[in-house]
């Protein structure tokens, strides 16, 4: 019996094109993508951790000085300090301790330095809650320097955290909170609830941030008692938190379209939060996550819950200001490319009702 020919395309094997084409149209691309993408972002993952965190060293202190520091002694402590600390010492006279008191308050400062006797002896105020790291090394660098200078050192914290909060990271941690979940809501309801239209996927990512903010404020507060907390105030920025990071999500996924996830994660968990001032204080991170972090949504909302709990008279309206800009700019993207975006019908059809 002889064979039946092949003939047409059909029999023909296919071009390398062809075969590039099937590629990219099978599944297989993206998952082969995304092996590359979640292997690199787990090395920068730990890697920008490690680089703000793993050894924080001040760069520049912020100091008030009370009393006459111009004599010898006193100018060999604080020669003696920046020397210990491998930092510069920035040094604003007061006329009174109450005004520089108020400075800490006001976060202009970390310490205050209060010299006595021609500066053979000095008391040393930290503030635990403008940041802990900071003053747990001034704690422990300035007696060192003192006995090296022939200074008596005092050491007291005029500031200190909260009972359930001995390291100062309890802020850190609910603001992560909100901002890990605050774009991860906007994640499902990309995936769950795609129909939504532009205002109503608007409406509820306001809807769970609000709800969120509550449970979290609550939980924090109610249940577990570590923190004492503002209520209303704590709540408003975390809502107001997880709603930008859940607009900039969603900015992304206009813009991105599936891969929306690689600028969302870079920016607010890669960067935004090393550089946030939650674990480490700004005044210890490489000089450039300090500033850059203060501009950013993770950033902004530690330093929004970090004053409302322990400096609620010297609220700034900066943090707000960037938590705002970010979700004017996301939701100002997102409504004027809405079209590109999954929900992007203005109205469902009719028989969608049905």
């Amino acid at each position: 019996m002889s064979e039946t020919p092949v003939h047409g395309a059909h029999g023909r094997p296919p071009t390398r094109a062809e075969r590039w084409a099937a590629f990219k149209r099978s599944p297989f691309l993206p998952a082969i993508v995304l092996m590359f993408i979640i292997s690199a972002a787990a090395g920068l993952f730990a890697g920008s951790y490690t680089y703000s965190m793993a050894n924080p060293t001040p760069h520049s202190v912020p100091a008030a000085i009370v009393g006459n520091h111009r004599p010898a002694a006193a100018k060999a402590f604080i020669t003696g300090l920046e020397k210990a600390l491998n930092a510069s010492v920035k040094i604003y006279p007061y006329e009174s301790r109450a005004a520089a008191v108020d400075a800490v308050d006001a976060q202009r400062v970390f310490a205050i330095f209060e010299f006595r006797d021609s500066g053979r002896e000095v008391t040393v105020d930290v503030a635990g809650a403008s940041g802990a790291s900071v003053a747990q090394l001034l704690a422990q660098t300035t007696p060192e320097v003192g006995r090296a200078t022939n200074v008596s050192v005092t050491v007291r914290d005029i500031k200190p955290l909260q009972r359930g909060d001995p390291r100062g990271l309890a802020v850190f941690y609910i603001s992560i909170a909100a901002v890990i979940l605050g774009f991860v809501g906007a994640v499902q309801l990309s995936v769950h609830a795609e129909a939504l239209t532009p205002l109503e996927r608007i409406g509820f990512t306001a809807a769970y941030s609000l709800l969120g903010g509550f449970v979290i404020v609550a939980i924090v507060t109610w249940l577990l008692d570590a923190l004492r907390l503002p209520f209303v105030q704590s709540w408003l920025i975390l809502s107001f938190t997880m709603f930008t990071c859940g607009m900039v999500f969603t900015m992304f996924r206009t813009l991105f379209g599936r891969w929306a996830m690689l600028p969302t994660w870079s920016l607010m968990v890669l960067l935004g939060n090393p550089s946030s001032g939650g674990a480490v204080s700004w005044a210890l991170l490489p000089s450039p996550l300090g500033t850059i972090g203060r501009w950013l949504p993770p950033g902004a909302s530690v330093n929004a819950q970090h004053t409302a709990i322990y400096f609620p008279h010297h609220q700034h309206a900066f943090p707000f200001l960037v938590l705002a800009g970010w979700s004017l700019v996301s939701c100002a993207v997102f409504w004027t490319w809405r079209h590109r975006h999954p929900g992007r019908l203005e109205k469902r059809p009719a028989h969608a009702a049905e």
